[in-house]
Order: structure tokens, then sequence, then C-alpha cells
């Protein structure tokens, strides 16, 4: 188990969409009109005719996906809420099943991810998890960046270090392509205070999370 893009302000180019970002990427610009360009010119490249009645669109159709993928909505801020009954509980979400795209050969990779922490009087907003994961999953990403940031984001957002992060992904860079090997899944972990200290807790931690993929299988 183991444990960038173009950066530029916003341009007044009609073609380029410029995405917000809240965490440690300044706002991205897609040239969608120039990203279409270029999908034109790799067909032509792999010997495709761009102009037949099955790909005339499809220039157009990657760059808005690219668009999309690169500009996402923007979160809001994660919420707390005060919870006196919460009170050294051990909090697991699960479930949170993501896109993201491997940097390194810009295919796919789909990633099950886990969250615990230790709530101490507070607890985050279930659905922050969700938008917090979408929002670093939405860029070129790599499975153990992608993991110690969202723990990083959510130890910011609770105050607290007592956070642990598991991931478990599918990487088409590695079923589709290369070795072909449908079946590989990459698990990567990162953990804070007390799960570092305490294996006891560490322990509680993973198997919650077993029995959550068990359930969701």
């Amino acid at each position: 188990m183991t444990m960038n893009a173009v950066r530029s302000p916003e341009s007044a180019h009609p073609g380029r969409i410029a995405s917000p970002r809240t965490d440690d990427v300044p706002g991205l610009t897609v040239d969608t009109s120039r990203v279409a360009e270029l999908v034109r010119e790799l067909l032509i490249a792999l010997g495709e005719d761009p102009h037949r009645e099955g790909l005339l669109n499809t220039p157009a159709r990657v760059a808005a996906f690219w668009c999309d993928f690169l500009a996402p909505a923007p979160s809001a801020t994660a919420t707390c809420f005060t919870e006196s009954h919460a009170t050294d509980q051990l909090v697991v979400v699960g479930g949170l099943n993501v896109w993201s795209l491997c940097e390194h050969h810009m295919l796919p990779m789909k990633l099950d991810v886990h969250v615990g922490y230790l709530a101490d009087g507070t607890v985050l907003g279930l659905s922050k998890f969700g938008r917090i994961a979408q929002r670093y999953a939405g860029r070129l990403q790599v499975q153990e960046r992608f993991t110690r940031q969202l723990a990083d984001e959510v130890a910011a957002a609770i105050g607290s270090q007592d956070v642990a992060v598991t991931v478990h992904g599918v990487h088409l860079c590695m079923s589709m392509r290369g070795v072909r090997m449908e079946g590989a899944r990459t698990s990567t972990m990162q953990s804070g205070g007390r799960f570092k200290t305490d294996a006891v807790l560490a322990q509680q931690f993973l198997t919650l999370t077993t029995a959550g993929q068990r359930g969701a299988a």
C-alpha cells in the first residue's frame, strides 16, 4: 500500500473558460477553440477524416468535456456543525466514487474513497466529503497526491489532524494499455494525528472501510 496544468488569469478570449479554484491550483483556463482544433488535427494524424458524419462534431464534444472536467462549479465552503454528543467518536464516510485522469497518460482512473475522522464536539457536513473529492479529482492527477490533498483539506475543515483516507483505484492506463491487467487495483492511505499513533483506532477505520466495500459489492 503506498501512501500541472497551464496557470493563467481569466482571458477575454471567447473560447476560453477559466475555472474558479479554492485550493492549491489557481484558476485554470481552458481554450475550448484551441482544444477542438487540436482534436481535429489528432484525428487527421490518426488517418481519420474529421469531416465524415460520425466525427463531424467530435472535436467540439471533446473540447466541451475538457472544459467541464477541468472547470467544475466551485464548491461551497465546508460547513461544520456543533454536536455535543459527538465526542471522541469515529466517523467514516465511504462510497465516494469519483473519476479522475492520470496525468501520465491522460486516461481515466476510477477512485473509491473512504474518509474517517474523530469528531470531538464538531461534525463536518456529509455532502462536503463528496464535493471535496470531486474537486481534487477534476484535474490531471495521480492517486497518491489525490489521497494526500483530500486528507489535508478535511483536516483543515475540522481543525484537527485526526483524519484518515483510503483510496482504491482502477487505472485504465494499466488495464487497457501496457500490461493490460483488468483486475489490477491500487490502494493508498493517508493518516494523521491519532490515526498514526493509535493502532486500534487505525484498525477500526480499516475494518469499517472494508465492511463498506463488501456492502457496496
